[in-house]
């Protein structure tokens, strides 16, 4: 739930500062001479790709919370098998044996959403965020009947 506020917090914050350089774009662009014009564009060129950037993840974290809640309604939530040290940290024979099961079952049912979903998992308890995000946004495409992208 924390994560949830703290996502939204940021959200929002961001779409006042994409306001407020929006307007400040059009202000430039207002003025009309060569320079405030070229400014005033690539000052809205950033809330642009920013507003892109927050609805793509928005998204993205969206369809991965359906998923999540879909397989927690059949009872397939992976359990956190991962042994931490005094610290927290992971330990690593411990994540090899989990990732090595998680990859087995990946490579025996490919077209599984649901072992994609359990993958991304494990490497996200293990702070491997581009692989997680790859493989859930695989789990995504699969689950929807989409061919994932490679």
């Amino acid at each position: 739930m924390r994560a949830k506020i703290t996502y939204a917090v940021t959200a929002a914050v961001l779409v006042v500062y994409f306001v407020l350089a929006g307007d400040r774009g059009v202000m430039l662009i207002q003025q009309g001479t060569a320079l405030t014009i070229t400014f005033g564009v690539s000052v809205l060129v950033m809330p642009l790709i920013g507003s892109w950037f927050l609805w793509a993840n928005t998204r993205f974290v969206t369809k991965a919370n359906r998923l999540a809640r879909l397989l927690e309604a059949e009872g397939g939530l992976p359990v956190d098998e991962l042994r931490r040290d005094e610290y927290g940290r992971i330990d690593r024979d411990s994540a090899d044996e989990v990732f090595a099961r998680r990859k087995a079952e990946t490579e025996d049912a490919p077209g599984d959403w649901r072992c994609w979903f359990r993958l991304a998992v494990a490497y996200r308890d293990a702070r491997d965020t581009p692989r997680a995000r790859k493989a859930m946004q695989r789990a995504i495409a699969l689950q929807e009947g989409r061919t994932p992208m490679a």
